[in-house]
């Protein structure tokens, strides 16, 4: 590309092994006139660090990406090539650069994406669930209402979840998973490509604890590092009758509990229909 020809390039970067970083990614950051970057110091290291160079950096993240938009779209137009960049991995997938993507298309301009590492999918790639179909959920909210919320319209669809949760929140997000999601496979992917890189696989425990596969119950509040959390698909079968739900609450309910942990039992067998419509149905008789 001659060097008056206008380029945004999408660059992945490594999640922590400098080795991940590829030749193309290499030469695009050292060739391009301006690096977009969330945090200028941590991608001046994390460049340090895998040996590159680059001309400049430019500030742009969630709360100047607005208001960087028209200076970097006046640079492109000037036959500026610039590149885009995440603290880690693969940019706009849970960072910014959909507004400035869609700007350059909207423009005429050219962007192209320049692959490599990516902590959902590496995270599912490595957890042994099943991977297709997935849906990617980003960071959950930090309130367990929204978190309930956001979770709830999965209940019922065969999809495997990949989401991000900081160390802190870990335990109390899989109780809520554990609550709305009911019974289901996990994987907790940490410090992935780094030197303590660990995946721990189990199922979902009611208190926010993960059972292995040999049957030892596992804390995760001492995990540390950043975190990729890849939950299973529902793994009971779709129940569409309301008759075929009361038969199953009666069945549960001989087994004792409260009628909320009753109602989220049966949830685990009834794929189709969340706890909240099943409680409802045994304390008010109503039709969800």
């Amino acid at each position: 590309m001659s060097s008056n020809s206008p380029m945004l390039w999408i660059v992945a970067t490594p999640l922590g092994n400098p080795g991940d970083l590829s030749p193309r990614a290499r030469a695009v950051l050292e060739e391009a006139d301006a690096v977009l970057a969330e945090d200028t110091r941590r991608a001046g290291l994390l460049c340090a660090r895998c040996g590159v160079t680059p001309r400049r950096f430019m500030s742009f993240h969630d709360h100047n990406e607005e208001i960087r938009l028209a200076t970097v779209l006046a640079e492109l137009n000037a036959g500026k090539r610039l590149a885009l960049i995440s603290d880690a991995g693969l940019p706009l997938v849970a960072d910014p650069g959909y507004r400035l993507v869609r700007a350059c298309r909207a423009a005429g301009l050219p962007v192209s994406v320049v692959p490599g590492p990516s902590a959902p999918v590496t995270a599912l790639a490595g957890s042994g669930i099943a991977p297709q179909p997935f849906a990617f959920l980003g960071f959950l909210p930090r309130d367990r209402g929204d978190r309930e919320k956001t979770l709830a319209p999965f209940a019922a669809l065969g999809l495997t979840l990949v989401f991000f949760e900081r160390k802190d929140r870990l335990a109390a997000t899989l109780t809520v998973a554990r609550a709305v999601l009911g019974e289901r496979e996990v994987c907790i992917a940490r410090e992935l490509t780094k030197t303590h890189e660990d995946f721990v696989c189990g199922r979902l425990l009611p208190d926010g604890r993960v059972l292995d596969r040999t049957g030892q119950a596992l804390a995760v509040d001492d995990l540390l590092g950043e975190i990729t959390v890849v939950i299973g698909p529902p793994e009971g079968e779709t129940v569409a009758d309301r008759d075929a739900v009361l038969a199953l609450i009666a069945e549960e309910r001989k087994q004792g509990g409260s009628p909320r942990d009753v109602a989220r039992r049966v949830q685990i067998r009834a794929r189709g229909w969340t706890v909240k419509a099943i409680y409802a149905m045994m304390t008010t008789g109503d039709k969800p």
